[in-house]
């Protein structure tokens, strides 16, 4: 089965927890986490070393903060099942490095195909970044509508869409998790 994925919600609301635990349940114990964080201060190192001892041995992790859709398309005849974990840091890192609105919604694109494509299960996390307040400068307001647009596209090419709220997995696209 190659079902795919889509885990989004705030901060701290259990997306990444809900998303590990629906990946452990796929058989197979080749499996890949795709990392798009790169740490640059000691509390996100932090972060990334409680993530990792959250992962069994059976996880591979692979750093994939610019290259997504081509880690994943690598990644993909090799593993059991795929978890990306996530856009929002992935588009930052895409805007840290200068790519334009254009060419991040080109590698949206590319990320979307290699999702769909994919032959084993994809899970990928997201934050919603567009339930707060119109951010008062132009960079936040940039990155918070292509962060929107991302999990849009995203969300239309998967077949489950769960949003975690509290810690409450609640699908909102596709099956529920008991199907």
């Amino acid at each position: 089965m190659n079902k795919k994925i889509f885990v989004l919600g705030g901060c701290r609301s259990g997306k990444s927890g809900y998303a590990l635990e629906t990946a452990n349940k796929f058989p197979g114990h080749n499996k890949i986490f795709i990392a798009t964080c790169i740490p640059h201060d000691d509390e996100m190192k932090l972060r990334v070393a409680r993530h990792q001892q959250e992962r069994s041995r059976h996880w591979l992790t692979v750093e994939a903060p610019l290259l997504l859709s081509e880690e994943i398309v690598e990644a993909d005849g090799k593993a059991s099942v795929l978890l990306v974990d996530c856009l929002t840091l992935w588009i930052n890192n895409l805007l840290m490095e200068n790519y334009d609105s254009e060419q991040i919604l080109g590698q949206v694109q590319r990320l979307t195909r290699a999702v769909s494509s994919a032959t084993c299960p994809v899970i990928l996390v997201s934050n919603e970044v567009g339930t707060g307040i119109v951010p008062e400068n132009k960079l936040a307001r940039l990155y918070r509508d292509l962060v929107g647009w991302t999990n849009q596209a995203v969300a239309a090419c998967v077949d489950q869409v769960v949003w975690t709220v509290a810690g409450i997995p609640v699908t909102i696209k596709g099956m529920t998790k008991d199907e």
